[in-house]
């Protein structure tokens, strides 16, 4: 996919070339040919691949900037009680780690913004491909079914972060005639996320795509997800959904092919190996057009990387959180794990103590550099969205809420559990309550940082409690990274103050706000 951005980019500048060779007056008689529409780009096959290169480019939202030392992706991770700041030089951020956020928060602001203008270029590619002839079927279902993928992908953050959302399919002017469009109910948005993904899952993509376009199993797991999600809070759709998210999460592991774990949890971080083996959807990252954005989680002002002492520490894991992890648990090894607390001194010298463990699940050992060989600094690496480890606890959680503990569901969880070095009782081991909080502890240490914890939060409505290793209920919990406990309205997040001035249709605001 990113040889494919860099692609249409180049074409766009051929053309700017290409008009220097015209007269001033045949410059000055013709239509200016940049002044597009919809209408008169969305005419050949490679207009709909620029378009949808362009709807991969917007799911990079996730990573922009959000003020100084933050970056979108932190609305997902503050509030979760897992990480803690050591900057607190942006207020936004702050609010965010003490759950006092508004609908003037700058995060909220941006997932707004982010997310439906994702949605308003896959109704276009949706809307105006369909047309183009003559094109190859094979080609155009494949675009339409990676269009319907990422809106159902920006409708399923919608409606968890807000509940009712606007639900619009169609391309918008300031003539349509739902411009002002009013609140969807969750059930209605959900069922268009299914339909979207079930869609996606028929398209004729591949079964896995190592340019990390969309694949069919992405599709799936994507799904799989949907359908737990729909099972808990707030829809409660119970048995019927654990079902389903079972089913299609086996789907899966029944025909991985390519499709596995890492043996190594250096791997999971190792950008040569991205949209490979574990990595099923990962959002795409390239120097040459926008360079991994998980910074915020280097140590502030330390020297781990080429650049010497930088960082800005606003995203830390929180030493209870840290501590939670079990005895001998390889995911908490230094500089093997997800986790490091000692580095090399500019990224390749001598090493030194950190002082307190720090992220290294997204840390680019190429870009940064490792002990004797420097790093090139183009850091290239993927954000994960979606791990085939993730999906093993999925079919693992659903199955279990269907029959209990059986040979199956173990074996998933235990596949988690074998990487990192820990055992794992056998079926006669747990009955369904314990087997229920041993897949959502594990949960919480295997996709740490990997912006799931919140949503667990919410669908589950309990919270890891550090100290106890046991689940709270939600409202009441007390995250320790600032003493501060959750409230019901936390729940959901606040409608943009600004939005709701310029939409008077999308009141009432969320409770509480």
């Amino acid at each position: 996919m990113k040889s494919h951005i860099i692609k249409y980019i180049s074409k766009i500048c051929l053309g700017g070339i290409l008009l220097v060779g015209a007269s001033c007056s045949d410059f000055l008689d013709e239509q200016d040919p940049s002044n597009l529409t919809p209408e008169s780009f969305y005419t050949i096959p490679d207009h709909a691949e620029a378009a949808i290169a362009s709807v991969y480019a917007d799911a990079r939202f996730f990573g922009d900037g959000a003020g100084i030392f933050s970056s979108n992706w932190q609305l997902l991770e503050a509030p979760t009680g897992t990480s803690t700041t050591e900057t607190a030089q942006n207020s936004d951020l702050n609010n965010l780690y003490s759950l006092t956020w508004d609908g003037s928060t700058g995060h909220i602001l941006n997932w707004w913004t982010g997310i439906y203008k994702l949605i308003a270029q896959t109704n276009l590619v949706l809307d105006k491909v369909p047309a183009i002839t003559p094109m190859d079927d094979a080609q155009k279902s494949r675009i339409l079914g990676e269009a319907r993928f990422f809106r159902a992908w920006a409708y399923f953050y919608a409606v968890r972060l807000w509940g009712d959302v606007p639900l619009t399919l169609t391309p918008q002017s300031a003539a349509s005639e739902d411009f002002f469009p009013s609140r969807t109910p969750q059930a209605e948005v959900y069922a268009q996320i299914v339909e979207d993904l079930q869609a996606a899952e028929t398209a004729g993509l591949p079964w896995t795509d190592e340019s990390g376009r969309i694949s069919t199993a992405a599709a799936k797991a994507l799904l799989s997800k949907v359908y737990l999600t729909m099972a808990g809070f707030p829809l409660n759709r119970g048995a019927e959904y654990y079902q389903l998210a079972a089913t299609k999460s086996k789907e899966i592991i029944d025909n991985a092919g390519p499709i596995d774990l890492f043996e190594t949890y250096g791997e999971i971080h190792d950008e040569s190996l991205g949209n490979t083996v574990e990595h099923i959807f990962s959002l795409q990252y390239n120097n040459l057009v926008a360079a991994n954005p998980m910074g915020n989680m280097f140590p502030n002002f330390k020297p781990v990387s080429y650049r010497g002492p930088s960082g800005t520490g606003s995203t830390v894991p929180t030493t209870e959180f840290y501590n939670s992890y079990e005895e001998g648990d390889l995911r908490t090894v230094d500089r093997e794990g997800y986790f490091y607390t000692s580095y090399y001194t500019n990224g390749s010298g001598e090493l030194f103590d950190l002082g307190a463990p720090y992220i290294f699940k997204h840390f680019n050992v190429t870009a940064n550099g490792t002990f004797g060989v420097p790093g090139t600094a183009q850091d290239n690496l993927n954000v994960p969205m979606i791990r085939y480890a993730e999906v093993l606890l999925i079919f693992a959680e659903a199955q279990n809420e269907v029959a209990g503990p059986d040979t199956e569901t173990v074996a998933a969880l235990t596949r988690i559990r074998d990487r990192a070095g820990l055992t794992t009782p056998d079926v006669g081991g747990f009955n369904q309550a314990s087997f229920r909080e041993a897949v959502w502890k594990e949960r919480w240490h295997e996709l740490a940082y990997e912006g799931k914890t919140w949503f667990d939060m919410v669908r589950l409505r309990k919270v890891y409690n550090e100290t106890t290793d046991g689940f709270d209920d939600f409202v009441g919990h007390v995250n320790l990274s600032s003493d501060v406990a959750l409230q019901e309205k936390h729940l959901l997040f606040p409608l943009g103050t600004q939005e709701m001035i310029n939409n008077p249709n999308l009141t009432p605001q969320n409770p509480g706000y």
